[in-house]
């Protein structure tokens, strides 16, 4: 007598789990506040680790871990890139007026 094959983990019945929602806002939030406008990355910051935290809480009823890993690190280091534009900015400003005020 043979025994059906236990069922895949996570979501009920075959197959992987389904992706949760904002998966894929997350990775496009990530990639685009990494490569083109940094303003946009504390969002994937802030919303890929409440996704993040959903998915965690599902007890493997929701995937896509992976693709929100991935847009929350662009978040993060796109936020720090911000961080460092604006500082950039600001000592360039500080500096143009140290040297116009010098004269």
């Amino acid at each position: 007598m043979s025994y059906p094959p236990p069922p895949a983990y996570g979501y009920p019945g075959y197959g992987p789990p389904p992706e949760h929602p904002q998966a894929t806002t997350v990775l496009i939030l990530g990639i685009i506040g990494m490569m083109f406008c940094q303003i946009i990355a504390p969002f994937a910051w802030v919303i890929g680790r409440r996704t993040l935290d959903e998915i965690d809480a599902s007890g493997g009823a929701l995937g896509g871990r992976s693709n929100v890993m991935v847009g929350y690190v662009l978040g993060i280091i796109g936020s720090i890139l911000l961080i460092l534009g604006v500082l950039a900015v600001i000592a360039y400003v500080v500096l143009i007026v140290v040297l116009v005020g010098s004269r």
